[in-house]
């Protein structure tokens, strides 16, 4: 076994030739990969690497096109759920979603596309198949990333309540502010928000007149802020179950952070599968 001591590789431009490589590739685990490349110390490996590439050139011309590897990388994902007890946020369960079936497709079309690429095919077979993370996530979690209304039982309750309470808040604010807009108690604006609550624009000199709660004055103090008493009632209402929504939120996120980890060592390895392809998609490339 021939060991290429540092010099060689300068001369032989190696390092550029990886820096360029590293440019090709898609992912930042791929690029960070592309850099870490050194000669190989067997035959096997060589060849196989060799043939790896060889498959990919080939991808090119033939007519069976080798699909889209790229991720957003889950790393962070990865860290979290190795933690017992943490939890990961909607986002994040996207992004592991994403990965699994990109992982998943590509998976599929080595095998059935095998004749043509048995080298990659074999660095796919290393990989375990499962459609069990994708289907866990979509139950939960929509296409845009947000929690679905039936997550839960009690979630789709408190999303319907939240409805109809804020229904009812438009409905008795459009009455107070038809009430005393007659009464020509309100400013020309009539109505404002203040701390992302409708308010009234009440004229100073009426404020007194107004039942409700003055949440806040113009610079010059001619007008008063004030939301309705009825409508105060029902703001309160869908606070409570804004706050209850975000607690079954935190628990439907634990939930499935749990049912998550025990494929942590397969999401390990699907984003170590689709690095690696990167960078023999990268060295295809360049060659």
């Amino acid at each position: 076994m021939i060991s290429i001591n540092e010099k060689t590789l300068q001369d032989l431009q190696f390092p550029t030739v990886l820096e360029t490589i590293s440019t090709i590739c898609n992912t930042d685990i791929g690029k960070q990969k592309a850099f870490e490349i050194t000669p190989f110390k067997n035959k096997e490996t060589l060849m196989q690497a060799l043939m790896q590439t060889s498959e990919y050139v080939s991808s090119f011309q033939n007519n069976n096109a080798i699909p889209n590897h790229g991720f957003d990388a889950i790393t962070h994902e990865i860290k979290f759920l190795a933690i017992e007890d943490s939890f990961l946020e909607v986002g994040s369960f996207r992004k592991i979603a994403t990965i699994s079936a990109t992982a998943n497709f590509l998976l599929n079309f080595l095998k059935k596309f095998e004749d043509y690429y048995p080298n990659l095919n074999a660095r796919a077979s290393q990989v375990e198949l499962t459609k069990d993370i994708i289907t866990m996530v979509d139950e939960v979690v929509d296409k845009y990333g947000e929690i679905k209304d039936n997550a839960s039982p009690d979630l789709l309750d408190i999303r319907r309540n939240m409805n109809v309470v804020r229904g009812k808040v438009n409905q008795s604010f459009g009455a107070a502010l038809t009430q005393y807009n007659s009464l020509g108690y309100l400013d020309d604006i009539k109505e404002s928000f203040v701390q992302n609550r409708r308010v009234l624009a009440v004229l100073a000199m009426y404020r007194r007149k107004v039942k409700g709660s003055i949440l806040g004055s113009s610079k010059t103090g001619s007008i008063a802020y004030i939301e309705p008493e009825t409508t105060l009632k029902y703001s309160r209402e869908l606070s409570n179950l804004e706050y209850e929504e975000k607690e079954e939120i935190t628990r439907i996120l634990k939930q499935l952070s749990n049912r998550i980890r025990p494929y942590l060592e397969l999401l390990i390895e699907y984003q170590n599968f689709l690095s690696d392809i990167d960078v023999i998609a990268a060295k295809a490339n360049y060659a």
